[in-house]
């Protein structure tokens, strides 16, 4: 399952919202600035706090930011 942690009103957060969509990509968004156990997740799985949108599909490896390179890389397109 791919799963992208965002907050309100990040514009690099629906970027790749709207990157996975046009890909037919399926995914969650987790708002960590809503739900506690999502910003938990996302700080276990990156060491930092608030930085974001990150995308994983595996809870191992991630990618910060909207980096469509590493986003095509970690999922295969």
């Amino acid at each position: 399952m791919v799963k992208v942690y965002t907050v309100t009103g990040c514009p690099y957060c629906e970027k790749v919202k709207k990157y996975l969509q046009s890909k037919d990509v399926e995914f969650v968004a987790y708002d960590i600035e809503k739900d506690a156990a999502a910003r938990a997740d996302c700080i276990k799985l990156t060491g930092m706090d608030g930085a974001v949108p990150v995308t994983t599909i595996d809870n191992e490896n991630y990618v910060l930011d909207f980096d469509k390179e590493k986003i095509d890389k970690l999922l295969c397109l």
